[in-house]
């Protein structure tokens, strides 16, 4: 008897602490927010994912009635700034904006991961894409991906990124695997730095973010083949998208997309997702975001959940078949 009457007590405890638990949470839900909230980036000060979080955070804090604080974190791929945050209170004042890099790609690039993007934060809302642009130098003379592919098998050439592991980077790798085609990566230290090899034949090819090339391709000194995005962008609506133009299947955005640490209770991450979709919905941050480059992105918070787990499934086999690693 006394064993039962010791396991009754025990699942009332328990039962005790999970009703205290939930009460609390919702008692933080009921109240949210009631202090200013960090919206934290973990890249630089000017960057896609600095310019979309000043956007997003101005229009949260007219919803919310809190003031948002964006405040960047680089460093390390970005693992700096979001590992920030999957270590923070899971009390919906602490936000990450993160992107395809920190939340889907870096888990299979980074050996010494020290979170775990998929268990460590909840996804909130997808904000915006950002497609790149395969260009390629005008003396290669090639004006098709097909011709591209045909170049490629029957030469040597080269191809240029803002660096190991970015989506510039991984665009190019799983092109090559699906074209069965190769080319010798040339890592640069950010995603405008190869412009001036690549418009004077240094190197030949690259997967260049748009708003960076745009004015080149405009310009005639690059010539741009296909985006890699599943849809042609408002930005060239005359160039196709890569699947398009012979190679069916391939797509590469470059997301970004705000989330919270695990365990934010659910109302509190309902809200933030049902105003952010409010905040994207408005032609005006609509054309706010277009100008900056990107896409606006809206979906429900399953929807986005099973792309971010999808995203991190298609990057981890490409990623592993390039043999693609940082320390």
């Amino acid at each position: 008897m006394k064993n039962h009457a010791s396991r009754f007590v025990a699942l009332a405890a328990t039962f005790a602490l999970s009703l205290g638990a939930a009460s609390i949470a919702h008692a933080q839900a009921a109240d949210y927010p009631n202090k200013p909230i960090r919206m934290i980036v973990p890249f630089g000060a000017g960057s896609v994912t600095d310019q979309l979080a000043r956007t997003v955070g101005s229009g949260l804090a007219e919803a919310l009635g809190q003031s948002v604080v964006v405040e960047n974190r680089p460093g390390a791929g970005g693992n700096i700034g979001a590992g920030f945050v999957a270590a923070s209170a899971p009390d919906g004042y602490t936000l990450l904006m993160g992107a395809a890099s920190t939340n889907a790609i870096n888990p299979s690039l980074y050996k010494n991961l020290k979170f775990d993007p998929l268990k460590d934060f909840v996804p909130v809302a997808n904000v915006a894409s950002v497609t790149n642009v395969l260009v390629v130098n005008p003396e290669l003379k090639v004006g098709t991906v097909a011709e591209l592919i045909k170049a490629l098998k029957g030469g040597s050439y080269s191809y240029a990124s803002g660096g190991a592991g970015g989506s510039q980077h991984l665009s190019a790798e799983l092109f090559k695997s699906m074209s069965s085609t190769e080319m010798v990566h040339i890592p640069y230290k950010g995603g405008s730095e190869p412009i001036p090899d690549l418009i004077s034949n240094r190197v030949q090819v690259m997967f260049c973010n748009l708003p960076v090339c745009l004015p080149h391709i405009k310009s005639g000194k690059l010539v741009a083949l296909g985006v890699t995005s599943s849809k042609r962008s408002p930005l060239l609506p005359e160039v196709p998208t890569i699947a398009e133009a012979g190679l069916p299947g391939y797509s590469v955005d470059g997301w970004f997309a705000l989330f919270a640490p695990a365990k934010v209770p659910a109302e509190i991450v309902a809200r933030l997702h049902d105003e952010t979709a409010k905040l994207l919905a408005k032609p005006e941050v609509q054309d706010q975001i277009r100008r900056q480059g990107a896409e606006p992105n809206h979906s429900t918070q399953a929807e986005f959940a099973r792309f971010v787990q999808a995203e991190h499934d298609k990057w981890a086999k490409v990623i592993q078949d390039a043999n693609i690693r940082i320390e």
